[in-house]
């Protein structure tokens, strides 16, 4: 990760930015001191996705059925051990 003092990040903004649009990564300083992170957002970084991207993989990934019924079982376990903390 490149260090870069607070005043070389307010000098040359535009060009530290593309340049962390483009992947790089910088420990912005103050008189020495690491105070802070730039890097790429999560979206330039490719680590989002879309809500209807998720829906397809969740609608081409079969269900584990000993998965669902272990969640299933573990609900009503709770449901029914749950105590109302109101009731007294």
């Amino acid at each position: 990760m490149i260090t870069i003092p607070q005043r070389e990040l307010r000098n040359n903004v535009s060009e530290i930015l593309r340049r962390a649009e483009h992947g790089e990564r910088f420990t912005i300083t103050v008189a020495g001191r690491a105070v802070a992170e730039l890097g790429p957002s999560i979206a330039a970084a490719g680590l989002g996705t879309t809500v209807a991207e998720l829906w397809r993989i969740l609608e081409r990934t079969p269900v584990d059925s000993d998965w669902a019924g272990d969640l299933r079982r573990m609900r009503y376990e709770d449901r029914d051990s749950a105590q109302d903390p109101w009731s007294n």
